[in-house]
């Protein structure tokens, strides 16, 4: 199985990357472009055969290592 993690900033928690990036697109012309948000997106390859299992396990990841609770959260997808 496959699993795709998409890690964000929760609402309220400065990114100054996506700062950054707003701010270049709107000197770049880009004057419609607000409210910018980056994600960090993760595939992983899982020897699990149950979904349910393997989201669990996925969810376990994140929990303990691959997002920061706190002021991240994150979506899974398994396929």
């Amino acid at each position: 199985m496959k699993a795709r993690v998409a890690i964000s900033y929760r609402e309220g928690v400065l990114d100054p990357e996506a700062v950054a990036i707003e701010r270049s697109l709107r000197g770049l012309g880009f004057d419609t472009v607000t409210g910018v948000r980056r994600t960090k997106l993760l595939e992983l390859d899982l020897a699990e055969t149950d979904r349910a299992a393997a989201e669990a396990r996925v969810r376990e990841m994140c929990d303990k290592l691959l997002a920061n609770p706190v002021i991240e959260s994150y979506r899974v997808e398994i396929s």
